[in-house]
């Protein structure tokens, strides 16, 4: 093992320019390049494709990725050859030139890494290719491994070919990665791409730097507008809507109001759908309204939040989505917005599909965990982690739950009102109706069925309209309640309902608060961001904080000259070092987190003449 890693630790400071590894890293590294399989977890941004590119560069041959998404090839080939090294991609935007011109250099031996889609490496030219590659294959490393899990949220039939790669090419070690599976799905990857006898790798699911905030949904895009101009002012961020209509208001609303956003979704054209996520990748402060057709592999270090304004279906899509905020280690958000309305939909969504009675069950049990993490009154990120089989034994304090504790109630004598209101108009009317009958309204529709004549009307007139959506809306995730999504949206009661409203069992409720969010100032939150992008330092001044932005400058006008996205060039984390320790000689700039060789010869004179250009100002004398 000491050989090995200490050369893939020359390669981690040459090429990469990190000091060490982390976590589980290195133990990957050494087992994969040793020749085994394994399957590894690891969360967003913790550097899984690390795990893989090293292994490809010790081992002879060439390391084949299979990568669903043609945009994150694209991004990860264009950093690959920043950092010096010999990579490319086959997939259906290269011309025939292009095509021919990769396959020779596969064959010749000249590449370290060729990244292929799913449908392109089944292609028998494809395999046929590989079969002739120069030096064989190093290993094949299978990305968003949780892609062949047909119960995912990101299930891709391909997935489930590959399987082949096990007998074709027995002699290259084989890896799936992903952020993204529970214990089902785990065992579907090791079954699927048979990966039974690798190691399986788990390094923890926790993003301590992502706060994650639930709030009742009341004006959604209002709510929404709040929190950007509140706390993220200039940031690049990311909004999932359920439906495509939804996605498009939700862009030109934003717009309206001064925030850049753009639409994406499978009803825009595919042109429009590449310009769009390339501006997201090049562009700062851009924030993509998107479906979750979105997402999947974006590369992007600098998203500083995910907001959702309608509930995800399940919480292994809520992660997958939520954890592309926040990939530098920076503090980011993960914004949910979710309403009564929400489950309505879904499960009439669920009703309508042509799944069968097995997925349906199963997509049901996912909507009720996501039920019960949207009305958690404890920790938000305890029940996160636990769902992935990962115990967290104390409150996180960064979510929530955790700064502001809800306030807790016996809510039994409001749900047994509800529940028997329910019973009398015949479960067959939704919230709004039963919160009608209960506050006694004189509606039409309400007279119109005599349920002004019933024993519940009027019976809760002293809790508001919005008291009684929190208590209905949580008496459904508490599974006390269901939606007759066959139906109209109708609630009907559960078996679990009837020991509660013979009061043999009480039942607590959190009562529902307006929260206003106290603005910052971009300055303050400018400032807070670059001390954390420099942990050694205290406090930062401004020629600091102007330095960062003249940095930062000269990477958007290299990668515009380029045709790159900015943070292939540099992350953020190292112009933040940069500004604070003012390197002036080569030596002092390799010491930089995030700089290798090849990025000293091809940027380290340009970037230490901005500092040079700095501290001369600093210390020219007055006029």
């Amino acid at each position: 093992m000491v050989p090995t890693m200490n050369t893939a630790l020359d390669i981690l400071k040459r090429t990469y320019g990190y000091a060490e590894f982390r976590g589980q890293q290195a133990e990957i590294i050494d087992h994969v390049t040793a020749g085994h399989d394994a399957l590894v977890l690891m969360p967003t941004g913790g550097g899984k494709s690390l795990c893989y590119q090293i292994p490809a560069l010790l081992r002879p041959g060439l390391g084949v990725v299979v990568s669903p998404l043609i945009a994150l090839m694209q991004d990860q080939v264009t950093a690959l050859r920043q950092l010096g090294l010999r990579a490319a991609f086959l997939n259906s935007s290269l011309s025939l030139e292009d095509v021919r011109r990769v396959e020779t250099l596969v064959v010749r031996g000249d590449l370290d890494l060729l990244y292929v889609a799913p449908e392109r490496l089944l292609q028998e030219r494809t395999l046929d290719l590989l079969d002739r590659a120069g030096g064989g294959l190093s290993l094949i490393a299978i990305d968003e491994a949780h892609c062949v899990s047909q119960w995912g949220h990101d299930f891709r039939p391909e997935y489930l070919q590959l399987d082949i790669l096990a007998d074709r090419f027995a002699g290259a070690p084989r890896l799936g990665c992903t952020a993204t599976a529970d214990e089902r799905t785990r065992q579907e990857i090791l079954t699927k791409l048979r990966l039974g006898d690798g190691r399986l790798f788990v390094s923890g699911f926790d993003r301590p730097n992502i706060q994650y905030r639930v709030v009742r949904k009341d004006q959604p895009k209002q709510q929404l507008l709040r929190f950007l101009q509140a706390e993220h002012a200039g940031d690049a961020g990311i909004v999932y809507c359920m439906s495509r209509r939804r996605t498009e208001e939700t862009a030109a609303f934003l717009n309206e109001h001064g925030i850049a956003a753009l639409p994406y979704h499978a009803g825009l054209g595919s042109e429009i759908r590449r310009v769009h996520q390339e501006r997201f990748l090049r562009e700062d402060g851009l924030v993509m309204v998107a479906t979750i057709a979105f997402g999947m592999g974006i590369d992007k270090p600098d998203v500083r939040f995910v907001a959702h304004l309608d509930l995800p279906k399940s919480l292994e899509a809520y992660y997958q989505e939520t954890g592309r905020a926040g990939r530098d280690g920076l503090p980011a958000n993960a914004w949910m917005c979710y309403g009564l309305q929400d489950v309505v939909v879904l499960r009439q969504m669920m009703a309508d599909s042509d799944a069968d009675e097995l997925h349906r069950r199963r997509e049901q049990q996912g909507l009720d965990t996501m039920l019960g993490y949207c009305e958690v009154v404890g920790c938000r990120r305890q029940m996160l982690l636990r769902y992935f089989g990962e115990d967290q034994p104390d409150p996180c304090g960064n979510c929530d739950t955790c700064l502001t504790p809800p306030e807790v109630f016996d809510g039994t004598e409001a749900a047994q009102k509800a529940l028997s209101c329910a019973v009398r108009t015949g479960q067959r009317f939704g919230a709004q109706h039963l919160i009608g009958v209960l506050r006694g309204s004189e509606s039409e529709r309400i007279l119109k069925w005599n349920h002004h004549q019933l024993p519940t009307y009027g019976v809760g007139e002293e809790l508001s309209q919005m008291e009684w959506r929190g208590i209905i809306r949580q008496l459904v995730a508490r599974g006390f309640l269901a939606v007759d999504a066959e139906g109209y949206g109708g609630l009907q009661l559960t078996p679990e309902a009837g020991p509660v409203l013979r009061g043999e069992t009480t039942v607590e409720l959190r009562r529902d608060v307006v929260k206003r969010t106290a603005s910052r100032s971009a300055s303050r939150k400018k400032a807070a961001a670059l001390s954390a992008l420099s942990s050694d330092v205290e406090q930062l001044d401004p020629d600091t904080e102007a330095l960062f932005e003249r940095l930062r400058a000269k990477r958007k006008e290299l990668a515009d000259e380029q045709g790159v996205p900015p943070y292939v060039i540099f992350h953020d984390k190292t112009l933040a070092a940069m500004a604070v320790h003012r390197p002036t000689d080569e030596e002092a700039f390799l010491r930089l987190s995030g700089v290798g060789q090849s990025k000293l010869e091809r940027y380290g004179e340009m970037f230490m003449a901005v500092v040079a250009e700095a501290d001369a100002g600093a210390v020219a004398p007055d006029d």
